[in-house]
């Protein structure tokens, strides 16, 4: 009987290891997949005629954009120049201590490169599911809805996807300028693939809390 038991034990811990095994295999080649469409949604440009440009937050200092929002600002310029859309919707709250938002930086910075403040609507969330829930907000109460997302390559996929679950008709236009390029872009991959890996399961609207319980 000992000896059957032992036999049993051991068989039943090789179906255990098995099943973690299985499960860890399947866990990394659903976020392996996850990162290649992160990656894919990065490489495509579909500009074309919407009703409004949204450009995704970022750092500024002191009302000056960072070289990454100011990246983002200049493509969005760009679209409004080629009269691709009348309005550009700015995003982003303010860091504790910070006298401006990120959307009051980039408001400052579009005005000065020569857009009417009055096609500038600016919102402010704390992460991209705030900032885009608040900018569908804006824009459905205008009658809009349908707009082109500006933000880095790594950062698009996840846009859109929340874009399209707060009810904007959305395509990208990643900033063909970011100063976030080659490998030290990687690190901001492989972020964004767990991110929308996670927020495919849990809801894109619960990523901050998962973030915050984690941090």
């Amino acid at each position: 009987m000992g000896l059957l038991a032992t036999l049993t034990g051991i068989s039943l811990l090789g179906k255990i290891v098995r099943l973690i095994l299985l499960i860890v295999l399947v866990v990394v080649v659903y976020f392996g997949v996850t990162l290649v469409q992160v990656w894919l949604t990065g490489r495509h440009y579909d500009a074309r005629p919407v009703q409004a440009i949204v450009v995704m937050g970022a750092a500024q200092y002191n009302g000056v954009p960072s070289p990454d929002l100011a990246a983002r600002l200049n493509e969005a310029d760009l679209l409004w120049r080629d009269h691709l859309a009348p309005l550009v919707v700015v995003t982003g709250y303010k860091q504790t201590g910070d006298a401006f938002t990120e959307a009051q930086a980039s408001a400052r910075y579009l005005e000065a490169a020569g857009i009417p403040a009055g096609d500038i609507v600016e919102v402010g969330g704390r992460d991209s599911w705030a900032n885009l829930s608040l900018a569908s907000a804006a824009l459905l109460e205008r009658g809009d809805r349908q707009v082109l997302v500006v933000t880095d390559r790594f950062h698009e996929d996840r846009s859109l996807a929340i874009a399209t679950a707060v009810g904007l008709q959305a395509y990208p236009t990643p900033t063909r300028t970011s100063p976030i390029q080659g490998w030290s872009a990687m690190s901001y991959y492989l972020k964004e693939a767990v991110g929308v890996g996670l927020g495919r399961i849990i809801g894109f609207n619960h990523l901050s809390s998962v973030h915050s319980s984690l941090g």
